[in-house]
């Protein structure tokens, strides 16, 4: 089970019609780091403040995958999570993903994300 509000609301938001959405769950200081694996040694890092989600936003695919967050854990105004990313019901990575939170907001973020292993 999770205890990790904030980044289950986040990875809902990004599952939904309207990922857009989690502009509105970052502080003004907001950073982010997105490290992303396709496998078979791809990868790409997309980081940045406000206007690097953004980007990050306009690039991905939206409705297409599934976060659930399987174990987390709040430590002071830290959420730490280990989840999976489903498609069409079928495994697509695991992931891992760490907020630094201000009064419930995203401060700073870093998600890593492999298909490469499951923890199941």
């Amino acid at each position: 089970m999770s205890d990790t509000p904030a980044l289950v609301a986040w990875f809902a938001t990004m599952d939904s019609d309207h990922p857009d959405d989690v502009l509105d769950m970052i502080t003004d200081d907001f950073f982010m780091s997105v490290q992303f694996s396709a496998g078979g040694g791809t990868s790409a890092e997309f980081a940045g403040d406000r206007s690097g989600l953004v980007r990050y936003l306009e690039q991905r695919e939206k409705s297409a995958l599934v976060h659930t967050v399987d174990v987390g854990s709040t430590v002071g105004d830290t959420e730490l999570a280990l989840g999976r990313t489903t498609r069409d019901g079928a495994f697509e990575a695991s992931f891992n993903a760490s907020a630094q939170l201000v009064d419930g907001r995203l401060r700073r973020l870093l998600i890593c994300r492999t298909p490469e292993l499951a923890f199941d």
